[in-house]
């Protein structure tokens, strides 16, 4: 791995300045069903609904969130709309990476003055809550970033959307906090972290080339691009040339071109979470035993939070840098089609990706792959 540390221009980045994210917007074939299985699997708590009830005859949309993480699930409600078309097409997969600003005009004028597609042109929304401006630049495949500047504005979600009770009784303790990171595969990674550099002044935070993402089957390239705070991270994944078919070239196929492949979610007890999430049917991949006896492994990772043995019985990886470590794992693909995936980590002052544990994860989902057919 090449670690970039350049210190942040605060010129640009002041051209371009975000807040964080907004939300992760999904388009679902059924946002009821959607909403509750990440209701009763992932802890969330439903805050705001939009719906044929109250002025969107076409769509319902469930807005769910968990600490700062929100969720947004639009179904359909009627044959014939493009938001049906879209999930025909690619199945469930999330359509926005919503990015809140503090002036989605402007952030949108230096994106379109940079080289972004306009998609949605900065208008204001209203209602009894304040006002909220949003604006959207497209990037890769059918993805697009909202800009959202929400300063002005203490309603449940947007303007034209009500508040909503849980759809069940959320845990006592949330099972994370946080948008940590969000992955893209494409299909030409050097020319969108170019546009991410160029549109909204993001740097590059990591690089992941040759050996450092590649077992005996597939590979992979990976590039780390975030904004001068890094609490906008983007990794964006491409395949690599290898004996079979790469995760990478699977999603590409299965969705149906570039898109959103799996979404971090920041957590402060990684163990409490995934036992909550597997009782509630949540499937996460799992790694062999002779990752947690490896001898290198146990050097190089030294005293953790949590005892090597009982991260064994939860497959929960580890790794080191020179900054602190981290505990991550990942979920298999949460539809039929292996797309979308999630991953839990748990930081404690290293600001990586879990390079340490590129081989032994790729090789769990080359496992899955082979089940499904694939690899």
């Amino acid at each position: 791995m090449r670690t970039l540390r350049a210190v942040v221009d605060i010129e640009v980045m002041d051209d371009f300045p975000v807040k964080g994210m907004d939300a992760v917007v999904f388009a679902v074939g059924n946002a009821r069903q959607a909403a509750h299985y990440y209701s009763t699997a992932f802890g969330m708590r439903r805050v705001a609904y939009r719906g044929p009830e109250n002025g969107s005859p076409d769509e319902a949309v469930h807005v769910l969130e968990s600490g700062g993480a929100r969720f947004v699930f639009r179904g359909p409600t009627r044959a014939g709309t493009a938001l049906g078309a879209h999930v025909a097409a690619h199945g469930d997969g999330v359509t926005d990476l919503a990015i809140e600003v503090p002036d989605a005009v402007a952030a949108y004028r230096y994106a379109l003055a940079h080289g972004a597609t306009g998609i949605e042109e900065p208008h204001v929304l209203e209602d009894e809550h304040g006002k909220v401006t949003v604006a959207a630049i497209a990037t890769y495949g059918e993805t697009r970033h909202s800009l959202v500047d929400r300063s002005l504005y203490d309603g449940p979600y947007l303007p034209g959307f009500r508040a909503a009770d849980p759809i069940v009784a959320p845990p006592e303790k949330r099972y994370f906090q946080a948008i940590d990171h969000c992955v893209g595969n494409v299909e030409r990674m050097d020319e969108w972290a170019d546009f991410y550099h160029r549109v909204m002044g993001f740097t590059d935070m990591a690089e992941f080339v040759g050996d450092d993402i590649a077992t005996e089957y597939s590979a992979l390239m990976s590039k780390v691009v975030a904004d001068g705070t890094r609490k906008v991270k983007f990794p964006l994944n491409e395949p690599a040339t290898g004996p079979r078919k790469s995760q990478i070239e699977e999603y590409l196929e299965f969705y149906g071109g570039p898109g959103v492949q799996h979404i971090a979610l920041a957590t402060n007890d990684i163990v409490a979470s995934v036992d909550a999430m597997s009782a509630a049917g949540v499937e996460f991949l799992r790694t062999p035993d002779s990752y947690y006896e490896d001898p290198e492994l146990r050097a190089r990772i030294g005293n953790v939070r949590v005892p090597v043995e009982e991260l064994q019985k939860r497959g929960i990886l580890v790794d080191r840098d020179e900054d602190g470590y981290l505990l991550q794992i990942f979920t298999a693909n949460v539809q039929d089609r292996p797309t979308v995936f999630y991953e839990l980590i748990e930081r404690h002052g290293s600001l990586g990706f879990g390079k340490g544990n590129f081989k032994a994860l790729f090789e769990a989902i080359e496992r899955e792959q082979e089940a499904r057919g694939n690899l």
